[in-house]
């Protein structure tokens, strides 16, 4: 069984290169704790809250940040694998360059966040809130956006390919440079109003 932490709080501890598997943490909150390079693997973190947490470096494979709350933090050079982070919300955290390969990311809330050359790959962000993120230059490749929040989001330059882009409306982000393949292209002209035949 893994070893369960609930409602504990964790206040400027150093937690560098700690490794964390099979960890679960029910409604913990973390602040000022410094996960520098730290690794996890197969742990849990439900409805817990990082504050001004240092995440830079750190390797996540399998494990769930769910309705988590993550403010101030930094994610520099952090990587995500296969990871779990519905319903998490992210407030003024610096968060790149960030890697995100597989996993469910549905219903996360990134409003105005700055993922500029972020690579997102493989990931279900399904009804994610990307209101005036900035993604100019990201890598977004296989992401299932299907009623995602796009409004105002800036993707110039951005790699869409193979991505749902059913939730977007072309007219309401910047886009110049965005790559698409061709089955994108005809959902995007279809939103626009063109009837293809």
């Amino acid at each position: 069984m893994p070893e369960l932490t609930v409602d504990a709080t964790f206040r400027d501890e150093d937690w560098y290169g700690e490794e964390l598997a099979d960890r679960r943490f029910v409604g913990c909150t973390f602040l000022h704790v410094d996960l520098t390079e730290a690794t996890s693997r197969g742990a849990v973190f439900d409805g817990c809250t990082f504050g001004n947490v240092r995440f830079n470096a750190s390797r996540h494979t399998d494990s769930a940040f769910t309705r988590c709350s993550f403010r101030r933090c930094n994610l520099f050079e952090a990587e995500f694998t296969g990871c779990k982070l519905v319903g998490s919300t992210f407030a003024q955290c610096d968060l790149r360059p960030l890697t995100i390969a597989g996993g469910d990311w549905s219903f996360v809330a990134l409003p105005g966040a700055d993922l500029r050359g972020v690579r997102i790959t493989d990931v279900r962000m399904r009804e994610a809130d990307l209101t005036g993120a900035n993604l100019t230059g990201a890598t977004v490749t296989g992401v299932d956006l299907s009623a995602a929040q796009l409004h105002a989001s800036r993707l110039s330059g951005a790699d869409l390919r193979g991505s749902d882009l059913t939730a977007l409306d072309p007219t309401v982000v910047e886009r110049a440079g965005a790559l698409v393949d061709a089955e994108q292209a005809v959902v995007i002209a279809q939103a626009l109003g063109f009837e293809i035949r």
